[in-house]
Parts: C-alpha cells; structure tokens; sequence
C-alpha cells in the first residue's frame, strides 16, 4: 500500500487559494502590493469607484474623432507629390481635409440622389453612377467611354 503524501496546511484539497493580503494568506496582510499598500489604487483600476460594482475595471469609451482626420499627412503629401508639389506648408493639410471633405460629400450626396431615383430601387453604387455624376459635374475620368471598348472604339 502506498504511504500518504505529507502535504503542508493550507495546500490541501479543500482549503482556498493562496491570496496575497487576504485573511487566508500565510503572510497575512503584510503580502499585499506596495501599490494598494500605499493606497495608489493600481491592479483593479480606479474604475469600479461610484460604480456600485467592486473591483472591476472600467471599459474605455472610444474617443469620438472626425473621420477626416484618417487622411493623414502623409496621405496629403502623396496626393501632392503626384500633382507636382516638392514642398508643402505645415498650414495647408487642415485646408485640404476640408476641401477633400466638401468635395467628397457633394459627390456622395449626388451619388446617393442618383442611386434613389432609379426605378429598380437598388441600394448599391456602382461603377457608372460614379462616372455619371463625375461627368455631370464637369470632371469627367478619361478611360470610361461608352463607345470605347479595350483597345479600339467602337465607331
């Protein structure tokens, strides 16, 4: 028969985990962290306080900011470098978010009136809506003629 294993008090089967600074502790309350010790309120966060819930972490609410600020410097800088620019002031890339704003909402806006006056009730943009509405407002894209067909024009 197989002799006992000799297992130390408070590491048997149905005592509780070990937990620093609690009453169960085999340091006692000595063995808390020097944070809560000092009462700075680190390893639960400071969330759960006037909560009505106990030691909880607060979820972070996601900053709000304008979506026109995905286009980021660099995006600028390229768009310019293709347009012929070398340098760029520091004050221009607020003028040409808003610019890029207005122009892209005005696009959208006639892309969109576009799209509900057809009959067949779609609800999905394609490439030709965008072309028409480009025409219309008088920049059209080279490339999308309808008599044109690949390589050669239709007649």
């Amino acid at each position: 028969m197989a002799k006992p294993r000799h297992v130390p008090p408070g590491f048997g089967a149905g005592t509780p985990r070990f937990v620093p600074g609690s009453s169960n502790s085999r340091l006692g309350p000595i063995a808390s962290s020097r944070a809560t010790q000092m009462g700075l309120g680190l390893g639960k966060g400071k969330g759960a306080v006037g909560l009505g819930t106990k030691g909880l972490l607060k979820r972070h609410k996601k900053v709000q900011r304008d979506t026109i600020q995905g286009i980021t410097k660099g995006d600028i800088r390229r768009l310019a470098r293709r347009g012929g620019i070398k340098r760029i002031s520091a004050t221009v890339y607020a003028d040409v978010r808003d610019v890029l704003k207005d122009r892209l909402s005005t696009l959208l806006r006639n892309i969109t009136a576009i799209v509900e006056s057809d009959p067949s009730n779609r609800k999905t943009v394609v490439v030709q809506d965008v072309i028409f509405t480009l025409q219309r407002l008088g920049n059209p894209i080279y490339g999308f003629d309808a008599s044109f067909d690949g390589k050669y024009r239709k007649g």
